[in-house]
């Protein structure tokens, strides 16, 4: 792999020694620069678990991807440089709390003189890895987080407006091969329960909040503050995805 140009894509020029500083500007940098988009899903491309092909799309082609294509060459990068990555498997939490099936989402533990959880492929999340700790509350740009030890597995919490937690996802600390999670990557490309087949999605975190295509509708937060643009036509939803996102498609395709 090219690390030169994968650093240069995510605007990266610090040290590259394998270190807690180092994981943390990664990481930051990699969800400022590099979108949570589902966008080959409507164009009928096919998204096959190689990470090789996941680094191709987000460097040349200057694209993003989903959890398995962002965590997966994020994983990448980190071995280039020499962290210890294990890969994970987790369960993502609905609106209701109910959990998803096992395999939904990819995200990653680094293991250096202490464990760090990472994941820069769940859109709205912590902007730099988490401590591996048990209840504790971790302040990050994007809001108060923590990791609870449930026993067989762990869950990300978020705290909302309310002061009450929320649970993001749970997940085993089993380590998983890239290959075990094909069933759910095929899935949510082709079923109609997927929330990845029944709309477009691009989205992007920001030094200050975070820029979303959703279907025709641009949602930029800044500051605490949401606002939300209708877009008449698809040119002007191929218009906003080149400015907020960099990302150009072929108009014929999309």
């Amino acid at each position: 792999m090219d690390v030169d140009a994968y650093l240069d894509r995510i605007g990266y020029s610090g040290p590259r020694a394998p270190t807690v500083g180092t994981l943390r500007a990664l990481h930051r940098r990699h969800m400022l620069s590099v979108p949570f988009e589902n966008l080959d899903i409507g164009l009928g491309r096919e998204i096959v678990l190689e990470p090789e092909r996941f680094v191709e799309k987000i460097v040349r082609e200057r694209r993003g991807g989903f959890c398995y294509e962002l965590n997966g060459a994020f994983a990448l990068l980190l071995e280039h440089l020499g962290f210890c990555v294990t890969l994970l498997s987790a369960r993502v939490a609905n609106e209701e709390g109910v959990l998803s099936a096992e395999f939904d989402h990819l995200l990653l533990r680094v293991d250096l003189e202490d464990a760090w959880l990472a994941d820069v492929g769940f859109g709205d999340n912590f902007l730099e890895p988490l401590r591996f700790a048990s209840h504790l509350e971790q302040q990050d740009a994007a809001g108060s987080f923590r990791l609870v030890d449930a026993g067989l597995r762990w869950r990300l919490e978020r705290r909302q407006p309310d002061g009450a937690w929320r649970v993001q996802y749970d997940f085993s600390p089993a380590p998983r091969q890239l290959s075990e999670f094909a069933g759910m990557c095929r899935y949510h490309q082709t079923s109609p329960d997927s929330h990845f087949t029944r709309n477009r999605i691009c989205s992007l975190a920001t030094s200050d909040g975070r820029v979303t295509l959703s279907g025709k509708r641009l949602i930029v937060t800044s500051g605490g503050r949401k606002e939300e643009q209708a877009l008449a036509s698809e040119a002007e939803w191929h218009g906003a995805l080149r400015k907020y996102f960099g990302v150009v498609l072929d108009q014929s395709e999309g």
